[in-house]
């Protein structure tokens, strides 16, 4: 094998490629052989037609996978040929059905469906042939990845059962752009890396061909206690350094400086550089940073260049524990799973070290049946980012929305390790979805939770899979031998289901934790949300948790109960906390759910809010106007009560819905009001998600219009804004006088708050936590008469109790 190995490397392969003219006129077989074989195709192709020549493969790669044709979705089919109408038109009448991928089948499906029209393919440069001449062993490497990818043999009986399995496609990600004297940008798709060309990088008459790519995994010899990459390691291509001007490297990356002194001079955002992938890496100076951008002057240029972007610490001082306290960091996380939904299918829960989040991801260690899948690509469902102040041991749960699917039991919740995250790579979790009996398939929606297991904290959003595959029949022609099997199981083409939303349950709440009070407490000034006892009342408590808030003069921990049908706060050492067991006499606590929902709502029969924000966002986050119609009281209405303009989308027959509800509370303003009737409606229909947004969003208002002016004060304690940090935000406000009228002050409020609480993610009760103790703090707090705030906390601390009662697993099915 080794003299072998040694003589392939000795031989002259310019010698071979010269000859191939030559050996096209003996061999008989030379045409056949060609259209099949990479390694001769352009060979033949080229002598064939000199003024029409092929692409190499890996030539290609670069445009073919940066562009999307006009006429699919996909970006390469995974047959031999990379283009679906050359598929189509060359390879139907002499290829069967067993040749060609799911993929190719459900794409044809799509252009019959979406584009009846046929278009013409791109036109694609001609390269030259002589690139790679003398080096078979990179050209052969390149074509067998690109081929173990996109090639599917097809097995019609296991298809039957998940054809999801079959959809393979090319998905290396990354751009090519030629670009001339003028110069210009170029942006990786989907992301936030750009080089910039200047004007004269070349001279007038030449071009340079750039080349951007993601490596997802970064080099991990720079994740350690002082460092932490917050960028994919990018790989940079230059066809000609024949240049005149350096060129510039922009990436957004994960992670800002805390403003903090400290921070600021013990870190610092750094790029690294390399001609290799592997290294060595030399840190570069010539880097501008602006919070979480860096741009990148690249001086030393080469046909091939790596630049990674890492936060680095110059030492850890306590309480410090690692660079991760120095800065703010976000982690981002990918939702991804087939094209296509089938009656069994898996989603992969994907955690990167950076904020490039790929539209398609090649699963290589997928499983099924016990027995270990080819690699597939798989789409980008849906995606998340967050604020993760240090690494720690995560859990991850995915719930099905619909009644119709379930996560596999043991799939159904699954840790991430604080080391895993610390390494800055992938981090992957499979979660198998099934659906229950025979029922059709349709799309539906499911919730990712991601919870900080160290803390109470919980990120959650919703994602909505793709529509379930086309019907194939009429596109394989299967042997007649398999007519009598069973056929493939699909949905119809135009099957537009509805989410089924909870049935809301009025009963008593399932309380499981009392308090005892340990003395009497009766107030003159009554305050809201805080509740008044007697020495021995029994209490009941939703949750152990703890809500800190100013009570009559002092900040104080407090727990959420219940007494006399009243919910509220109580001093948590003015009761003795006990079991269900252990009460005596609960009659005085006892509460519906309905009561409930109308009580922790009732912040927002004050709270100020901007209705077309509203409107677009129930609108975009609610499946079933339906459910929404039955809980707002409009049970009768149907679709003939939808003009043309709102009967087309789901999303439009809700915002009607709500837009009717919107009308008649205006219509009596005294009884009703819009937003508090809105947040009960979605709370009975389990929404609790959106109504967290909706709270977020109304508080972060309502709190810039109470502060005013004080929201200088604010700003220096929640984040130690400088004064001309302040005036930043002041200055697009300002009139032409050169000042802010106060009534116009709360603007500027409000793009700090909101600037703010953009770093907490989907941590809404920590934003409303942490608004409460800053206004708490301040001289003279707002919090002490405006008390929506404190009672936004009760709300989003009852949510589970609301839930695990009034929504039970065990309710009927319509």
């Amino acid at each position: 094998d080794v003299n072998e190995s040694k003589l392939d490397l000795d031989i002259d392969w310019s010698d071979v490629f010269k000859h191939a003219h030559a050996v096209s006129k003996t061999n008989p077989f030379w045409n056949e052989l060609s259209a099949s074989n990479p390694f001769v195709h352009d060979i033949a192709a080229s002598n064939r037609n000199e003024n029409n020549r092929y692409l190499s493969i890996l030539k290609e790669n670069p445009c073919m996978f940066s562009k999307v044709s006009s006429n699919r979705d996909s970006l390469a089919s995974s047959g031999d040929e990379l283009d679906i109408d050359c598929l189509l038109r060359k390879s139907s009448a002499r290829r069967s059905g067993r040749s060609k991928s799911v993929s190719d089948f459900l794409d044809i499906v799509d252009n019959r469906r979406f584009n009846p029209r046929k278009t013409t393919p791109q036109k694609t440069i001609a390269s030259d042939m002589t690139w790679f001449q003398n080096d078979r062993e990179a050209y052969k490497m390149a074509w067998l990845s690109h081929r173990q990818l996109t090639r599917s043999c097809l097995d019609l009986e296991a298809m039957s059962h998940s054809p999801g399995w079959a959809q393979t496609q090319a998905t290396d990600i990354h751009v090519v752009c030629k670009l001339n004297h003028g110069g210009g940008s170029v942006q990786l798709p989907d992301s936030d890396i750009n080089i910039h060309v200047p004007v004269g990088h070349v001279l007038p008459g030449e071009f340079q061909e750039v080349g951007l790519k993601a490596i997802l995994n970064p080099p991990s010899s720079f994740n350690n206690e002082l460092s932490s990459t917050v960028s994919p390691l990018i790989e940079l291509t230059l066809s000609n350094l024949n240049t005149r001007e350096a060129i510039f490297l922009e990436v957004k990356v994960a992670a800002k400086v805390k403003n903090d002194p400290l921070s600021q001079v013990m870190s610092d955002i750094v790029c690294f550089f390399s001609l290799n992938k592997e290294g060595p890496f030399k840190k570069l100076d010539n880097c501008y940073t602006y919070q979480d951008t860096i741009q990148v002057k690249l001086t030393d240029l080469s046909h091939l260049m790596y630049a990674v972007i890492a936060v680095q610490a110059n030492k850890i001082q306590p309480p410090a524990t690692n660079v991760w306290d120095y800065v703010h960091r976000t982690v981002s996380v990918g939702i991804y799973g087939p094209k296509y939904i089938h009656p069994s299918f898996t989603a992969v829960f994907t955690v990167f070290g950076h904020n490039y989040i790929p539209g398609k991801l090649t699963i290589c260690d997928i499983k099924k049946g016990g027995k270990s899948m080819p690699p597939v690509v798989f789409q980008l469902w849906g995606k998340h980012t967050f604020l993760l102040e240090k690494p720690q041991d995560l859990n991850i749960s995915l719930v099905s929305c619909d009644p119709d699917f379930e996560v596999k039991m043991e799939d159904q919740s699954k840790n991430i390790k604080e080391e895993e995250l610390k390494a800055g790579e992938m981090v992957r979790q499979q979660f198998l979805f099934s659906m229950l009996g025979c029922r059709e398939m349709h799309f539906f929606v499911f919730l990712v939770q991601i919870k900080i297991l160290k803390s109470s904290r919980v990120m959650q959003f919703h994602v909505t899979t793709p529509d379930p595959a086309p019907k194939l029949s009429g596109i394989i022609s299967r042997p007649k031998r398999l007519q009598n099997h069973k056929e493939i199981k699909s949905a119809p083409l135009f099957l537009i289901p509805t989410v089924k939303y909870p049935k809301f349950q009025d009963k008593t709440l399932s309380v499981n934790t009392y308090g005892v009070a340990l003395k009497t407490v009766l107030r003159q000034n009554k305050i809201d949300y805080l509740l008044e006892y007697f020495k021995g009342d029994t209490i009941a408590l939703l949750g152990e948790d703890k809500v800190k808030a100013i009570g009559q003069t002092k900040i104080k921990e407090w727990y959420v109960g219940v007494l006399r049908r009243k919910i509220g706060l109580v001093h948590c050492k003015n009761v003795k906390v006990i079991s269900k067991e252990q009460a005596m006499d609960t009659a005085d606590s006892e509460l519906t759910t309905r009561n409930l929902v109308e009580q922790i709502a009732l912040p927002f029969k004050k709270l100020t809010y901007i209705y077309s924000v509203v409107l677009s966002t129930v609108s975009e986050s609610v499946y079933d106007w339906r459910a929404l119609a039955e809980v707002l009281g409009y049970s009768h209405m149907s679709l003939d009560d939808f003009n043309e303009t709102h009967a087309d989308k789901e999303s439009e027959r809700v915002a009607h819905v709500v837009k009717r509800m919107k009308e008649d509370c205006h219509a009596n303003k005294k009884k009703r009001l819009f937003l508090y009737e809105l947040i009960v409606a979605l709370l009975k229909i389990d929404c609790q998600g959106l109504v967290a947004r909706l709270t977020q969003d109304t508080i972060i208002l309502t709190s810039a219009v109470k502060l005013g002016k004080y929201w200088r004060e604010l700003a220096e304690k929640l984040a130690r804004l400088t004064k001309q940090q302040i005036e930043a935000y002041e200055v697009p406000h300002q009139g032409k006088n050169g000042t802010i009228a106060l009534e116009m002050m709360w603007k500027p409020a409000y793009d700090f708050l909101y600037t703010w609480s953009a770093h907490y993610g989907d941590s809404y009760r920590d934003v409303l936590q942490d608004l409460q103790s800053a206004l708490d703090k301040m001289k003279n707090p707002v919090t002490k008469q405006w008390r929506e705030l404190t009672g936004t906390l009760i709300l989003v601390n009852c949510m589970e109790v609301l839930r695990a009662s009034a929504f039970s697993k065990m309710e009927e099915e319509e």
